[in-house]
């Protein structure tokens, strides 16, 4: 809503007339897109550890410019896949999911990945996102999670296989790797990802998936952030 919009614009704000060079911004947004941390990167700059509020604020544009994306409705081959984060067990779907946090996500197959942080993957959770985010009499690609099964009564057309079999080491795996990788290896040397700030982490992972390269990231930030 517009207080959401009048809070981003006022980090847009903080950003562009922060007390930071304007040369020390630009290369926290190149360490940024390298994913170097914030206390390596205030070593390397010679600045106060404090410039993970930078970075944050950087987080923080980047799942407002997501968020505007969000309404975008995807067509032709989709493919969905859930996820959690986080917690004691690893790989557990429902009941085995304690202390997690769920993740869906939705791929345009050679396009682009949505995803969002769900209370759970039950099929009357998971339902209304894919209707609001897919095209009907589009192809659905999904694995044979029970939750999937509604599919076949609606206006799609389904495919319950697994990604692996349909699209061998292509993007699904990909981009569900990526967060894998970065929620449970990255997560202990980056001082942890506690629940609040997991929404960020989550968008800012999508928007290293949908931005190529690094150059091109970097590019996106600049104007972005409007440094």
């Amino acid at each position: 809503g517009l207080s959401r919009l009048a809070s981003v614009l006022a980090i847009k704000i903080n950003i562009t007339h922060c007390k930071l060079k304007k040369s020390i911004q630009n290369k926290l947004l190149e360490f940024f897109v390298l994913e170097v941390t914030a206390r390596a990167a205030a070593d390397l700059l010679g600045i106060q550890a404090n410039s993970a509020i930078f970075l944050q604020k950087i987080r923080e544009v980047i799942s407002y410019h997501l968020a505007l994306e969000a309404d975008e409705v995807f067509d032709g081959q989709i493919e969905l896949d859930e996820s959690y984060f986080g917690g004691p067990r690893k790989g557990k779907r429902g009941r085995g999911a304690a202390g997690k946090v769920a993740v869906f996500g939705l791929l345009k197959q050679q396009g682009k990945v949505f995803t969002v942080v769900v209370e759970n993957t039950r099929t009357e959770t998971l339902m209304p996102v894919i209707a609001r985010k897919i095209k009907t009499n589009s192809w659905v690609h999904t694995d044979t999670y029970r939750s999937y099964d509604a599919l076949d009564v609606t206006n799609f057309t389904t495919n319950s296989q697994s990604f692996r079999t349909i699209c061998g080491e292509t993007k699904p795996h990909k981009w569900n790797r990526k967060f894998l990788e970065s929620g449970e290896e990255n997560t202990p040397k980056n001082n942890g990802i506690d629940r609040k700030n997991f929404p960020l982490f989550l968008k800012e992972c999508e928007f290293w998936f949908n931005f190529g390269a690094p150059k091109e990231q970097l590019k996106t930030l600049r104007k972005w952030c409007g440094i």
